[in-house]
């Protein structure tokens, strides 16, 4: 579920990033899939490390 809205959350910024430096759609496309891995990226490490923590 972290993952999920990371990736959503990362995808939706990216795009808010490209268009407000007046980028064409190509750009704000390319943001929005770099900023959501990215963000999946810490989310997927954010749900191992609650998952260690609980575990234990």
């Amino acid at each position: 579920m972290i993952v999920i809205l990371a990736a959503l959350s990362g995808a939706i910024i990216g795009g808010m990033t490209a268009r407000k430096r007046s980028g064409n759609r190509l750009d704000i496309a390319q943001y929005a899939a770099g900023y959501a891995l990215a963000f999946t990226v810490v989310g997927l490490i954010a749900t191992v490390v609650i998952d260690r923590i609980l575990s234990s």
